[in-house]
């Protein structure tokens, strides 16, 4: 190992859930590399997204900041919704570059492009499906490679929303031309480019992102390299290739898992055949939490979302607790777990520590570096967390206390696993170190807490920004 800047492999999964990797205790999906990063560097149990759904989290990945602050109060972008990020605001893409980095975002994007229009009557930015208004001979603009990234092969949005073609840098590859057959489940109408397969998105980004390593590592062996690698899968349509059909006992979407999994795989065994391996801290995640079931409605008797409550979407852990693993050799203690609380905002001031930079005052203001905690050393707690459902309900997480400022889920109620909130009371608040199941609402017990909670999450609004 060299004292040299380490490259950082940056991979978060599209609706992977706490409770779909072996180290986390899935029996019926194999995921052997994830686990043996787990092996081989930090598994976290309390590592959070900032929002239970992809959108919100990706925008709070890239900028440090909580996306509720922009206009995207609830929901998620469509596939041709304008950028939420200000082409003015440092990205952790960005700060890096300052500092040397090659930079590549490969993947699922989903926080915004400019399409041009040849109407602009008649194209609607906020439509999920495709009306044939736009023109994809023209460049892209306010993409990822106007946010610090130097290259970005990827897909607008996820695989159930148009224009379903690969986008390199700011421009599509090919024209979508054709309407999208077949329409696999739950996707919206829209084009296509001729011959594109949705089983194949994934297969293309990881040869993509290898070999954009590869070329990086040839031009200048001495540069660090940071790389964004966004898998589409496991979200909706789960359409695997044949070669991860049947790859896991816990069906359709349990197979795109694997499709991860192989990826993750991609890039170690790449970092091993260039040596890199021990100047390379990856760190593998979700955007949110997972679906419960396949599209057909099936378990297949696998918790996506472990014991946790709730799902993607949901104020409950289960939409927003992810799984979070680490590794980089001769930092991060080989086998270690940390319990600490931490969320995906902060890779932006983690990032900042490890190159030895201040964070300007008007950037990441939601990141706090977690870098103490991947490499063990004494540091304060993390002082609270915001967390943020689909909907727009807000909680905060203080030490072991839990306070969701609303009644029930904070979003969808999923056929069959409703739980109706019967206590009358307002909000809901959880030990959850005696409790992380959330069963237990003491709300109506803790009035002491529920107003300490209260004004610390109003402050957090308020002031604009989490960290000092």
């Amino acid at each position: 190992m060299t004292d040299r800047l380490p490259n950082i492999v940056y991979i978060m999964a599209d609706d992977m859930g706490y409770g779909d990797l072996g180290c986390y205790g899935a029996t019926k999906i194999p995921t052997p590399y994830m686990d043996q990063l787990a092996d081989e560097g930090v598994r976290f149990t309390d590592a959070h997204s900032s929002s239970a759904v992809c959108t919100p989290s990706r925008y709070s990945v890239l900028t440090g900041r909580f996306c509720w602050r922009t206009r995207l109060k609830w929901g998620v972008n469509g596939g041709f919704s304008r950028p939420l990020i200000d082409p003015a605001r440092l990205t952790v893409a960005g700060m890096l570059k300052e500092h040397g980095y090659a930079t590549a975002a490969v993947g699922k994007w989903h926080v915004g492009l400019d399409f041009q229009s040849d109407d602009v009557s008649k194209a609607d930015p906020e439509t999920w499906s495709d009306q044939g208004h736009w023109d994809y001979t023209k460049p892209i603009l306010n993409g990822p490679t106007t946010l610090g990234f130097d290259y970005f092969f990827g897909i607008a949005g996820s695989l159930d929303m148009a224009p379903y073609c690969h986008i390199e840098n700011d421009r599509t590859v090919g024209i979508p031309s054709v309407p999208k057959v077949p329409m696999n489940a739950q996707q919206q109408p829209g084009f296509m480019t001729p011959g594109w397969e949705d089983d194949q998105v994934d297969i293309i980004h990881l040869d993509r992102a290898l070999a954009w390593i590869r070329k990086t590592h040839d031009a200048d062996s001495e540069q660090p390299f940071f790389l964004y690698l966004t898998p589409s899968a496991p979200h909706r349509p789960c359409m695997a290739d044949p070669a991860h059909q049947g790859r896991s006992d816990a069906g359709p979407r349990g197979d795109m898992v694997t499709i991860v999994d192989d990826m993750v795989g991609g890039v170690m065994n790449l970092l091993d055949e260039l040596r890199l391996a021990d100047d390379t801290l990856i760190m593998v995640t979700s955007d949110n939490g997972a679906q419960p079931y396949d599209v057909d409605g099936n378990t297949y008797g696998h918790k996506s979302c472990g014991d946790l409550r709730g799902y993607k979407t949901n104020i409950w852990d289960g939409g927003h607790r992810e799984p979070l693993v680490a590794r980089w050799p001769g930092k991060i203690a080989a086998g270690s777990t940390c319990d600490d609380l931490v969320c995906l905002s902060d890779l932006m001031a983690t990032c900042a520590q490890i190159v030895g930079t201040e964070l300007p005052e008007g950037a990441a203001e939601d990141s706090i570096s977690f870098l103490p905690s991947l490499v063990g050393e004494d540091h304060e707690a993390r002082p609270a967390l915001a967390h943020h459902s689909g909907s727009g309900v807000f909680a905060l997480r203080k030490g072991d206390w839990k306070l969701i400022l609303g009644r029930g889920s904070g979003c969808w109620e999923f056929p069959n696993l409703t739980q109706k909130q019967t206590d009358g009371f307002p909000g809901q608040l959880y030990n959850m170190r005696e409790d992380f199941r959330e069963t237990t609402n003491l709300y109506g017990e803790r009035p002491d807490i529920v107003e300490e909670l209260t004004a610390d999450l109003d402050k957090i609004i308020l002031d604009g920004r989490s960290r000092a």
